[in-house]
């Protein structure tokens, strides 16, 4: 758990500088009028929403399935320790 929270208070601030800064790039491509603005406006609104989903799993989704699997672990060396010494 300790390297959830190390990982976390390390990565937070990279994380959310890319992610703002390639966001607010897209931004024009996504609110873009004139000639050719349609296919502008879909790949700004692409590049939007896929950055914004993958910071989210980055800063949620991914330390919670890294604390389940290692939790899950801890629970199976405990009881592998506890059927070896139990068993001898």
């Amino acid at each position: 758990m300790e390297a959830v929270f190390e990982s976390a208070k390390l990565r937070l601030r990279p994380i959310l500088m890319t992610t703002g800064a390639m966001v607010l790039g897209a931004v024009p491509l996504a609110l873009s009028t004139g000639a050719g603005a349609e296919s502008r406006t879909q790949i700004g609104l692409v590049i939007v929403g896929g950055m914004s989903f993958g910071t989210v799993l980055t800063l949620f989704v991914v330390p919670v399935v890294y604390s389940l699997i290692a939790r899950r672990k801890q629970t199976v060396q405990a009881l592998g320790g506890a059927h070896a010494a139990g068993g001898a």
